[in-house]
């Protein structure tokens, strides 16, 4: 049996290049002690403080009870403040300074990676800019 379909897959590699791009991105967070979800969840709760738990997890595209228990090491981390008055209240979040000041590095990390990995990879860049700029 032959099979003429075409050996490559665009989804397998933009896996490739994800996974890859996320490793390094993991390695440049980790010592500030945040994981890429954390970095994504301090980011929202920061651009619209008071954020819902529920519009946080879709956002993130992670379940409530991630978003509850990521949240809650943010907070242990003191990253986070939950200002909700009992369980089953709506959510008051808000970023710590500390948190401000963590997600301020790392979005400047993030803004070194992105050019580093553009260079290797200034084709790919391009593509995902396109991407998302609706283009393509």
């Amino acid at each position: 049996m032959t099979d003429d379909k075409p050996r490559f897959s665009p989804v397998i590699a933009l896996l490739a290049v994800s996974a890859m791009w996320e490793g390094q991105l993991a390695a440049i967070l980790r010592d500030l002690g945040i994981t890429t979800r954390k970095f994504g969840l301090l980011g929202h709760i920061y651009a619209e403080p008071g954020i819902s738990f529920s519009e946080l997890a879709r956002r993130s595209h992670i379940t409530v009870q991630s978003a509850h228990t990521a949240v809650r090491t943010l907070v242990d981390d003191g990253l986070v403040e939950d200002a909700t008055a009992h369980a089953g209240a709506a959510s008051d979040l808000n970023v710590t300074p500390k948190g401000a000041r963590v997600l301020q590095e790392a979005r400047d990390r993030l803004f070194e990676l992105d050019g580093v990995l553009s260079q290797r990879l200034p084709k790919v860049a391009e593509s995902l800019d396109g991407i998302r700029a609706g283009i393509v």
